[in-house]
């Protein structure tokens, strides 16, 4: 029999065959559909094996011919059960053992936080507490070591970085804390100029020789604060904040009807036991279920270990949620503010937190194959300080 697999767990039996027409009887067996593998010819009888579930049928069988047959060998799963029954305390004294080795050898034993500072370890403890991530809990039952990353990356201000890894029965992470500022260090002598084109309308000096002031119109690289004070040339490093009125021109253009997908709120949660690419659902799946529309579906998975060895078997949390598309129009007002606020967006990005947007005038616009197209100049204000260390002869 080819699949040994299956006649272990449908159970098997070793048949021996003594006296006379034995090959007529293999033949009648064939020819009644009972399997018949590992025929053995020995002197005075013939060993075979047949599945468990063709023994009736062998013996009927067997009744029309000059031979008789007694079963020597019982292999198979449903034989190992039947011995378990007879030894109900040990079958379940073992049973119990492999559920609690699994078990533990499934659960968080050791979290180990390296690059931190002792402050920040706490805060990341406390933090994994409350997203329930501590020792002696199952892992899938817990997040995925990407999702426990993201959380303690945006739920610790003073992190910058987390690699979280899970390693058999341990949890390891990595930090980057944040830098805090340095001491200002010693810098050469320089001038400050602008950087761009502008109206000058705060300006504090610390260090240097103003040589322009609040609503001046400058040029960019134009010598704002000179390095060089008074008839002696004591040369220093410039320091100062100063804020200039700019202009940003930006194009932006903004559809009347946009499609986008929305959730319905209506979600579906199974449970699986994942072979591989082969998954076997045993919680929350119904035979009758109506499906949903437009479903979005995500996975969850944990992979399973035993004594610090990853199984081919693993845990999937499989979520589906039900979406639908919706389209949101807008009239040509609605798109022109939609399109200003976009495009202050896109002005703000480029600043950096270097300045802020005051105001906005639309110099043009115009709606072509349903999209409002707009020309917005921003005014802003900004910083304008770009140094340039002082050079000899200056």
């Amino acid at each position: 029999m080819k699949n040994k697999w299956l006649s272990f767990f449908s159970g098997k039996v070793q048949v021996e065959v003594k006296g006379k027409g034995i090959e007529r009887l293999l033949n009648e067996c064939t020819r009644n559909g009972i399997a018949i593998f590992a025929v053995k010819k020995k002197q005075d009888c013939v060993l075979l094996m047949i599945q468990l579930q063709d023994v009736h049928a062998f013996r009927r069988v067997i009744r029309k011919h000059e031979c008789k047959a007694s079963f020597t060998k019982r292999k198979g799963l449903p034989f190992l059960l039947l011995k378990s029954k007879l030894n109900l305390g040990f079958t379940a004294g073992f049973v119990i053992f492999f559920v609690i080795l699994f078990l533990l050898s499934n659960m968080i034993w050791e979290i180990d936080i390296k690059g931190a500072k002792p402050e920040t370890e706490h805060q990341m403890v406390k933090h994994l507490e409350e997203i329930g991530v501590k020792k002696g809990r199952l892992q899938f039952l817990m997040m995925t070591p990407e999702k426990i990353q993201k959380s303690l990356t945006n739920g610790i201000d003073n992190i910058t970085w987390v690699g979280v890894e899970l390693n058999g029965t341990a949890l390891h992470m990595k930090v980057v804390e944040k830098n805090e500022p340095t001491k200002e260090k010693y810098v050469s002598p320089r001038h400050i100029v602008a950087k761009k084109k502008a109206v000058i309308k705060r300006m504090f000096v610390q260090k240097g020789q103003p040589m322009a002031f609040v609503n001046d119109h400058v040029d960019k690289g134009q010598l704002l604060v000179s390095g060089l004070i008074g008839n002696e040339d004591r040369k220093v490093a410039s320091k100062a904040e100063i804020y200039g009125e700019t202009w940003y021109k930006s194009e932006v253009t903004v559809p009347l009807e946009t499609s986008f997908t929305l959730y319905t709120g209506k979600v579906r949660t199974k449970h699986k036991l994942s072979f591989g690419s082969w998954g076997v659902p045993f919680w929350g799946f119904e035979f009758n279920e109506k499906p949903l529309k437009h479903p979005k579906t995500e996975e969850e998975k944990h992979p399973f270990q035993f004594l610090g060895m990853k199984l081919p078997v693993s845990y999937v949390q499989e979520q589906t949620r039900e979406s639908e598309t919706s389209v949101r129009t807008y009239t040509k007002g609605e798109a022109v503010q939609a399109g200003i606020k976009m495009g202050r967006q896109d002005v703000e990005k480029r600043l950096n937190g270097s300045g802020e947007v005051e105001s906005e005038k639309v110099l043009h616009q115009s709606v072509e194959n349903g999209k409002v197209k707009l020309i917005i100049l921003y005014q802003v204000i900004e910083d304008i300080v770009q140094t340039t260390p002082i050079v000899q002869g200056d």
